[in-house]
């Protein structure tokens, strides 16, 4: 089992800057992969950003050049900086775990085994 709470979600105006963070707990050495997947009322999770153990990464285009994700293994908690924020990024933001090992990046829905809460982040125009 691992523990997901991320924080840091809050109501910025476009062009501002916001760092979501997740702090992870329990098995940790069972994680594979830590990502942050985003929903928007009506709309289909997506994934944002993952981070593989092996260091590979993944961005979905409409963030590339203005998301970063990090991880500090010694604090066991995931960041997403998040820049330039535009009001499409509004969204509820969440942290997820992949536990098997794979070849390729996860990056379906289905692939990842633990979820936190959720973080809401609010673009305002």
């Amino acid at each position: 089992q691992v523990h997901l709470v991320e924080s840091g979600g809050a109501v910025v105006q476009a062009g501002g800057s916001l760092r979501l963070s997740c702090a992870a707990s329990g098995n940790i050495s069972s994680i594979n992969a830590m990502g942050w997947y985003r929903q928007a009322p009506g709309k289909e999770r997506e994934l944002v950003t993952t981070i593989c153990s092996d260091g590979r990464e993944y961005y979905t285009d409409s963030v590339k050049g203005r998301f970063t994700i990090s991880r500090d293994d010694a604090k066991n908690t995931l960041y997403l900086q998040m820049n330039n924020l535009k009001p499409e990024d509004t969204s509820m933001y969440y942290c997820a775990v992949a536990t098997t090992k794979r070849l390729w990046i996860p990056i379906g829905v289905h692939e990842y085994d633990y979820w936190g809460q959720g973080t809401q982040v609010t673009v305002s125009s």
